[in-house]
């Protein structure tokens, strides 16, 4: 964990395992290979999320090669530019929006289940030592042009992966938010019974 001491930052209400409060996206990586098999592992990870009527919706489109990830990068806003530079890995997450199920056409919880999917992922790459942090910031458009994404897909996010790399690598004023980051009390997002904002 490079060094960070989580009791510092986290710690749990209720007993749970370790691996969820040990899992965050810091932005700092190192330049650093991921074996292609671990990479793998992520993904296999993935795999075994649950999904409604069992339809995997999810998509993992993933960069490693130096060109592949030229392009991934340009996908992302300036701010995530910055720090995603040294990550080996990027990838962008889709969601499949077509279902046919139920006389459907449209899956009500693509989005739900892909998100699962990259729960287990995150988890994943925490086991391994690697950290995922996932990310908002980026053009989807260009994602959909760029990688030839039809439009029964949804592009939902993007990921960037590797080892934890030093503070000091960041810009000055991203140093000071490479530390995990805190979480509401299980009062302020679970009621009982009726809904509550």
């Amino acid at each position: 964990m490079n060094n960070i001491d989580m009791k510092n930052y986290r710690h749990a209400d209720y007993p749970i395992d370790d691996i969820y409060v040990n899992r965050w996206s810091p932005r700092s990586f190192e330049d650093k290979e991921v074996p292609k098999d671990v990479l793998h592992s992520l993904f296999e990870a993935a795999r075994w999320a649950p999904s409604s009527a069992n339809v995997q919706p999810w998509r993992f489109v993933y960069a490693t090669s130096t060109e592949d990830k030229q392009k991934f990068l340009s996908f992302l806003n300036d701010g995530n530019k910055i720090w995603c530079k040294d990550a080996p890995v990027l990838v962008v997450i889709l969601g499949q929006k077509k279902w046919k199920v139920g006389g459907r056409d449209i899956n009500p919880t693509y989005q739900f289940d892909t998100g699962t999917a990259w729960g287990y992922l995150a988890l994943e790459a925490t086991r391994k030592g690697l950290f995922a942090h996932g990310m908002g910031g980026f053009d989807r458009d260009k994602v959909r042009e760029d990688l030839n994404i039809s439009d029964e897909f949804d592009v939902i996010a993007m990921i960037a992966i590797g080892y934890h790399g030093k503070k000091e690598n960041l810009p000055e004023g991203l140093q000071e938010r490479e530390v995990p980051s805190g979480r509401k009390t299980i009062e302020e997002f679970a009621t009982e019974g009726v809904f509550k904002e």
